[in-house]
């Protein structure tokens, strides 16, 4: 643990490569993870967001994936995915008024074990964007121990977690509501989007980081070591 801490996600990475039977996270893991001293404008992104059928990440399930591409400082559109999961169980009537998806979709959805290695590969080498970012690491490190016997990791930038420690710096009082992506979105003047969509949530998240990058380093000379978890 104390050699991980010094030398950071490479690291770790290297160890789990070594330790790793599974072919897939082999591939995933052989990629190195990009220099935290890199900028930020020229650092790949990816901003994900999971739906999912509550927060329990031993019990719940990822119901959709949305993600969607940041490339020099701007919101690849085209880049941007969602993929419904399919389940072995039905959804809850609450889970279903949350993020809208039926059992239908889902029954029309794809595996978790051929929706994974498609995640991995887009995430092999860049650096994973999530708002509270701790659910999205939960489950994934849960379906990658699960399937492979390996646990996740990668570098992390958590809006959450950014907008919570600009909030301290200013000793101004907050709410935890106040850090919810919806509510720091009205704060930047950032249009409303449809919330519980994988996708789109996805979007908001990129676009919120942009604003606060651009808060934080208006001349774009960010590093990654000054945003990441």
């Amino acid at each position: 643990m104390m050699l991980a801490a010094l030398f950071g996600k490479n690291y770790q990475r290297q160890r789990l490569l070594q330790r790793s039977k599974s072919e897939v996270m082999k591939e995933y893991l052989g990629e190195p993870f990009p220099d935290k001293k890199e900028l930020v404008i020229n650092s790949d992104i990816i901003s994900v967001d999971f739906e999912t059928t509550g927060l329990d990440f031993e019990k719940d399930s990822i119901v959709s994936i949305g993600m969607v591409n940041i490339v020099n400082l701007g919101v690849d559109l085209a880049s941007s995915s969602h993929q419904v999961i399919l389940l072995g169980n039905a959804l809850s009537e609450e889970s279903v008024v949350i993020h809208g998806i039926t059992d239908n979709d889902c029954d029309n959805g794809v595996a978790i074990t051929d929706a994974l290695p498609a995640l991995l590969t887009r995430l092999k080498g860049k650096v994973l964007l999530a708002h509270n970012a701790r659910i999205e690491l939960g489950f994934l490190n849960k379906v990658c121990r699960s399937l492979y016997d390996t646990d996740f990791i990668i570098p992390v930038i958590d809006t959450q977690h950014l907008a919570k420690r600009s909030l301290e710096r200013t000793n101004k009082a907050y709410k935890s509501n106040d850090l919810r992506l919806f509510n720091l979105r009205e704060k930047f003047n950032m249009p409303a989007y449809k919330a519980h969509n994988a996708q789109m949530d996805a979007v908001s998240t990129a676009e919120l980081f942009l604003a606060i990058a651009g808060m934080l380093a208006p001349n774009n000379d960010l590093r990654l070591c000054d945003c990441l978890s």
